[in-house]
């Protein structure tokens, strides 16, 4: 059971929701959301998309008045610097000053931070995007570049770049594997990705990693690829991922899962951590799956999920079944969607294509594991039904 003070350490998505769920199923105990940031809790997603094109500012997930309101201790320009179990307690910085704060139950959402290209701290015209502060930066810089280089066409990647095109800026997307989104999608769905970058003027570059970001007066003025070629740019945006910045727990005692396994906090399967009365959720955590493996997911939805879970077993609730993964991603005005489980080494079965958009099925040992989609909506949330229960996949196929 949930236990007063209710501390949460990170204001964003995981956090915000857990703090919603709290108080919506009767919890009305003290509840101190803790956020590094100094802006209210916003949305990450539109920050490679609409915040970065301009067409929003920052996306806020709750409007000023609802932590009030709900009754939310909201301290924003707070960073955790410590944590102890045994004392029940944090350590937090801001303002200038170091403070303690006990607590009865603690919930750990702190999410990632964005991974850098080595040697690249302070260098002019090189950016990542995951917070706020980011996202302008880049913007403000993409209003006057002359070219832009993508490192990594993942998620963020191939987002930056339909932005950046949307922005009117040249851009080399390079990507080590043989094509966009075939690490976690696979080759073949890779291909379609491939041709809607192509298709846009994009300059893709793939089977080739960046060796080293050139630079001239502590600015970069290009990179130089596995290949032995040069790309010139003004502007270099890393998108190579991101990780759980877990230095706060040093020393608390509180398990780090593997590397092997996503890393992260290690969690059973409700959000429990080796720690008594301490949680952890989203993107930072690290939970067993319904078949008792660890693993770590970077999605918006999986957050929420983990929401949901953490404060019913915290307020004694029955715990919500898992619902099928779900992911999306806007790219050149399609919507590319994921239900289920994928692996990029399943079955890929293509079922629609027009030469834009598509539609596919995945299936391991002939049972349906995923369906991924880009601007085939109504058709891929219909087959959402089919990964409720083992579904084969030539069930599917024959109808």
């Amino acid at each position: 059971m949930v236990k007063s003070p209710m501390v949460i350490v990170g204001a964003g998505l995981g956090g915000v929701r857990l703090a919603e769920n709290l108080r919506n199923g009767g919890y009305d105990e003290e509840i101190i959301l803790l956020g590094a940031e100094p802006h209210p809790p916003y949305d990450r997603p539109p920050l490679s998309k609409t915040v970065l094109t301009g067409d929003d500012e920052r996306v806020d997930l709750k409007p000023a008045e609802f932590f009030d309101e709900a009754g939310v201790d909201l301290r924003t320009g707070t960073r955790v610097v410590a944590v102890d179990p045994s004392a029940h307690a944090v350590t937090v910085e801001g303002d200038g000053r170091t403070e303690q704060i006990e607590y009865g139950s603690l919930v750990l959402a702190t999410g990632l931070v964005a991974r850098t290209f080595p040697g690249t701290d302070g260098l002019v015209g090189v950016h990542v995007i995951r917070t706020f502060e980011d996202a302008v930066a880049l913007r403000a810089e993409a209003a006057s570049a002359s070219r832009a280089v993508v490192i990594g066409a993942g998620f963020i990647g191939c987002e930056v770049t339909a932005s950046l095109h949307k922005l009117d800026v040249p851009v080399t997307l390079i990507e080590p594997t043989p094509a966009p989104l075939s690490g976690p999608l696979g080759p073949r769905i890779g291909q379609m990705v491939t041709r809607l970058h192509v298709e846009a003027g994009v300059d893709l570059r793939v089977g080739v990693g960046v060796d080293e970001i050139l630079t001239e007066d502590g600015r970069a003025v290009g990179v130089a690829l596995s290949d032995g070629s040069r790309v010139d740019a003004d502007l270099i945006v890393v998108g190579i991922g991101g990780y759980p910045d877990l230095g706060y727990l040093d020393g608390s005692g509180i398990e780090i899962a593997d590397r092997s396994a996503g890393g992260g906090v290690a969690c059973d399967g409700v959000g429990r951590t080796s720690a008594a009365d301490v949680y952890a959720l989203g993107d930072c955590a690290n939970w067993h799956d319904v078949d008792g493996r660890p693993h770590r997911v970077e999605h918006w939805t999986h957050t929420v999920d983990h929401a949901a879970m953490v404060a019913a077993q915290l307020l004694g609730h029955a715990i919500p079944h898992q619902p099928v993964p779900y992911f999306w991603s806007d790219q050149y005005g399609l919507k590319f969607q994921m239900l289920g489980s994928p692996r990029s080494d399943d079955e890929v079965h293509l079922v629609d294509d027009d030469g834009r958009k598509f539609l596919a099925y995945y299936s391991r040992e002939g049972l349906l594991t995923g369906v991924v989609g880009a601007g085939r909506v109504g058709k891929l949330m219909k087959a959402r039904q089919f990964l409720l229960t083992p579904t084969p996949i030539a069930t599917l196929l024959e109808g």
